[in-house]
């Protein structure tokens, strides 16, 4: 049997390690380019796993010595879900930058909140709402761009 190259196994280190830390971040397109990275590291180390081979087609040769078609499967599979999983992340990226004019994720107030808690060792009260729908600060603006522009004095 033979064992996969050097290459090949820091090829899936480099693809795994560089897709953990992009998705780290806090852009949402850093954390799609590490679905993506880390979804072809993951995929190459399952072909790596794999049996090499001549082609698993009846009649071509001897059934030993042909290659396990189990990871191509598999891989193919990943591949597929990747795409969709991407085109999905794409969607959201887009209309988080549409929205709000950057793609960058923001801390909600109740993370902030939580964080202050933590520091302090206290319990955080329960959530209880009551803001009408104008005073509550986690609804979604249809109009962010007109807004900083209006900040800014340039939109009358």
């Amino acid at each position: 049997m033979r064992q996969p190259s050097l290459v090949l196994v820091v090829a899936v280190g480099v693809l795994a390690a560089a897709g953990v830390t992009l998705l780290l971040e806090r852009s949402l397109t850093r954390i799609l380019l590490g679905i993506i990275l880390l979804g072809n590291g993951v995929n190459l180390l399952i072909l790596v796993g794999g049996r090499a081979g001549d082609a698993p087609l009846v009649g071509t040769g001897s059934t030993g010595g042909t290659s396990d078609a189990l990871p191509q499967a598999m891989v193919l599979t990943a591949v597929v879900i990747t795409f969709g999983l991407t085109a999905f992340l794409l969607a959201v990226a887009y209309r988080s930058w549409y929205l709000s004019g950057d793609d960058e994720v923001q801390d909600d107030l109740e993370d902030r909140q939580i964080a202050r808690l933590a520091e302090r060792n206290e319990v955080s009260a329960a959530d209880l709402g009551g803001e009408g729908p104008d005073d509550d600060p986690e609804q979604v603006d249809p109009e962010p761009a007109l807004r900083r522009l209006r900040r800014r004095g340039e939109a009358r």
